[in-house]
């Protein structure tokens, strides 16, 4: 992890950039908001410890939340997805378990071990996020119908960075 940690930060601020100036600008009808921010927790090698899993979404949100003017709604569907992470990486690893060194990606795993692990952590991410945003269960109906339809367009961006942006890493 070491040796890639130069790439890990480039991707952060990539990541926190593309989200406050791209992607926080595209809203169709009030419902879709993709929230690409989240990929970079889904990077992260699985040897990272809890501790720093948690803090790196811990500032991961609250830089988004400073930038969306968004007090803690996002920071904390970050840390909750990344308090998820590690249990849901055990339920659905392979028969012969993570290759040492290797990152969750779909390079490496296979399209649908990703689509598994990234469709339950953006469902995560946004069913949380999105009840916050709304405090309120009157509005049940339209908040998941803009769950389910940014969840669709985050997996979309996030599917398209894994293809194209994140290829396979011919180091190891």
């Amino acid at each position: 992890m070491i040796n890639r940690l130069p790439g890990y930060i480039l991707s952060f601020f990539v990541l926190v950039l593309l989200q406050v100036l791209v992607f926080n600008n595209i809203q169709f009808s009030g419902y879709v908001n993709p929230y690409v921010y989240i990929l970079f927790i889904f990077i992260l090698p699985f040897e990272t410890p809890g501790y720093l899993l948690l803090f790196i979404a811990f500032l991961l949100g609250l830089t988004i939340d400073l930038f969306s003017n968004t007090p803690g709604m996002h920071t904390f569907a970050t840390v909750f997805i990344a308090f998820v992470r590690p249990s849901l990486l055990r339920a659905i690893s392979p028969r012969d378990d993570y290759q040492p060194g290797s990152s969750p990606t779909i390079h490496d795993y296979g399209f649908v071990w990703y689509l598994k692990y990234t469709v339950v952590l953006i469902l995560v991410h946004h069913t949380l996020l999105f009840f916050i945003e709304v405090y309120d269960f009157i509005y049940f109906f339209s908040t998941m119908w803009r769950i389910v339809a940014s969840s669709l367009f985050t997996l979309i961006f996030v599917f398209i960075a894994q293809l194209f942006v994140f290829k396979k890493d011919k180091s190891r």
